[in-house]
């Protein structure tokens, strides 16, 4: 009797270890630096068919207003690849500045995510901090 039951409490665990190690990555909410306007977004990573996206859910002003923007709701990152060990690759982003679009790679250290957009060989990174 006792086997089974520490069995199933086995494959109880190992279910929910998965789920919580899956949730820990990079879902969640993620504050971008300023832009070149000095405004600060909040983006959401979601999955979206096996790949992240994120889409823009606030923004803020430097002095820490909530500003109405058009962008709210629109993806600003999509189909990010899970390479594993924290990196993310094979999507794009979307600078809603200059409304281009860059081939995209992640790197997610700790709460910080080092989200590079790239144009050949030159890419700019900026760090993200996960928001509480």
């Amino acid at each position: 009797m006792k086997r089974p039951a520490i069995a199933a409490a086995l494959v109880l665990g190992a279910a929910m270890g998965g789920s919580v190690a899956q949730a820990g990555g990079i879902s969640g909410v993620f504050q971008t630096q300023p832009n070149d306007q000095g405004q600060i977004g909040m983006v959401q990573f979601y999955d979206c068919g096996g790949k992240y996206c994120g889409k823009l859910v606030r923004s803020f002003d430097m002095s820490g207003k909530e500003i109405t923007s058009k962008n709210t709701g629109k993806n600003i990152v999509a189909g990010m690849s899970d390479d594993g060990n924290g990196k993310f690759s094979g999507g794009t982003i979307w600078d809603p500045g200059s409304d281009k679009t860059y081939k995209s790679k992640m790197q997610l250290d700790g709460q910080t995510l080092n989200v590079s957009g790239c144009v050949a060989v030159f890419c700019k990174t900026q760090k993200w901090t996960r928001a509480r």
